[in-house]
Order: structure tokens, then C-alpha cells, then sequence
């Protein structure tokens, strides 16, 4: 009887906490919205989540192109971004961001989305999995496995980066680089395609 009990207890306590974690990220989430800081292409799939009974996000990416300046080389302790675009970025916007000064070294990145599901079950967290293969998202996996808390992590696979300039001196030529953002807008697309996907798959499985 005492055992049982206490698993009673412990089921009640996982309960409450989930609860509370969930509304937090919830208000998290509105508040990201109202000031403008959450990314525009993942918001729908965030509100979505967290109306679920079961499930909650956390901090998540929608993919992104920046210039990312390193002023002490690798170190990427010190990093700061030098520009940073949500959407698709034209010739001239990139050449401005590389020509402005900065220090050490500058790193053109282009990153895929990264979303973060929280759930209250191992089961719940395996149909997270289920829709991300089903939307063909490739990587991705329970992070944190707790009792009333298994955290989801799902990344795009579209990326790029490497340093386009050292100091004063840019490391690439133009047409080299006219073609790397061809190819990075295209990347980006696809990643807010697949985001799209994987929101059509979750209305599907986490009910």
C-alpha cells in the first residue's frame, strides 16, 4: 500500500511540474511574439505545439544567414553577430556586412532551423519522432529523458559556414561568393519548406 502510494505521489508530482514548465514556456512564447523577437516563419508551429495538452517548446531558431565576427579567431566564446537575416538576403546587404569593419575573423553561416519539444511521456516524445521522419527531417532526438520531461531536439540539415575575412582583408572573390548566396537562399527556402512540413505532420500526430 505504502508503495503504492508513493508512486501515486511521484505521477502527481511529474504532473504538476510539466504543468507548470509547459505554462512557462508558454508565456515565454507570447512574450517573444509581442516584442517581435521570435522568428516569423516558426511561430505558427510554436503556437500550435503549445496548445497541445501534452507538449511545449522551447527555445527554437526558424534557420537564419548571418555574418558572425570572431574577433579572437575560433574562439567562439567571443562570438557576436555582425549581421544576422531571417529571410532570403540580397548581393549588395551581404557585401555591406563584409566591407563594415570588424576584428579578427568573419564568418559567413547560413543555419538551419533547431526546435526544441518538450513532453510529458516517452511516449509522447516517440510520436514527436514519428513526425519528424515522416516530414523528412533527418536529424533530431530525445536530448533529456526525466521522469515527466523528455526534451525533443530537431535540426534542418541545410548549412554552410566558412571565414570570408580576416582583419582587414576579404578571403573571397565576388563571384564566388555571388554563388554561395545563390546557393544559401536556396538552402534557406528548403529549410522553411521543411519547417512547414514538420507542422502539417504534428497536427497529425501530437493530438
Amino acid at each position: 500500500m505504502e508503495r503504492t502510494i508513493d508512486l501515486n505521489k511521484k505521477n502527481y508530482i511529474c504532473i504538476e511540474r510539466f504543468a507548470m514548465v509547459k505554462a512557462m514556456h508558454k508565456k515565454s512564447l507570447e512574450k517573444a511574439i509581442a516584442e517581435k523577437k521570435a522568428d516569423l516563419q516558426i511561430i505558427s508551429l510554436c503556437r500550435f505545439v503549445s496548445k497541445t495538452k501534452n507538449f511545449f517548446t522551447s527555445s527554437s531558431c526558424a534557420g537564419r544567414i548571418i555574418l558572425l565576427q570572431l574577433p579572437k579567431g575560433e574562439n567562439k566564446r567571443d562570438a557576436c553577430f555582425h549581421r544576422k537575416w531571417h529571410r532570403i538576403v540580397k548581393e549588395k546587404e551581404l557585401w555591406d556586412g563584409i566591407d563594415a569593419e570588424t576584428k579578427g575573423e568573419l564568418w559567413f553561416k547560413l543555419d538551419p532551423f533547431i526546435f526544441h519539444v518538450g513532453a510529458n511521456s516517452l511516449e509522447n516524445a516517440k510520436k514527436v519522432l514519428t513526425a519528424m521522419t515522416k516530414a523528412g527531417v533527418k536529424r533530431g532526438g530525445i536530448i533529456v529523458a526525466k521522469p515527466g520531461k523528455f526534451l525533443i531536439e530537431l535540426q534542418g540539415s541545410q548549412g554552410i559556414a566558412f571565414p570570408v575575412k580576416k582583419e582587414k582583408k576579404v578571403l573571397v572573390e565576388k563571384g564566388y561568393m555571388r554563388y554561395i548566396l545563390e546557393r544559401a537562399n536556396e538552402k534557406l527556402e528548403k529549410n522553411y519548406t521543411l519547417l512547414k512540413r514538420l507542422e502539417k505532420e504534428f497536427k497529425k500526430e501530437l493530438k
